[in-house]
């Protein structure tokens, strides 16, 4: 009996799309609470300041 690499395609196909879904919903998912904050509360600026004597 000889493969079926059609088959074989189409499976790995549909998997590496899903894959590729998930990401971009995880992503998306990920990247929305983040946005409001631009700035963590302006503690490196403060750090940058100090300079060690």
């Amino acid at each position: 009996m000889k493969p079926n690499y059609e088959f074989a395609k189409r499976q790995r196909d549909l998997a590496k799309k899903a894959k590729k879904e998930e990401k971009k919903k995880r992503k998306d998912a990920e990247g929305a609470p983040a946005a409001p904050e631009t700035e963590p509360s302006g503690t490196g600026e403060s750090q940058a300041l100090k300079t060690p004597e």
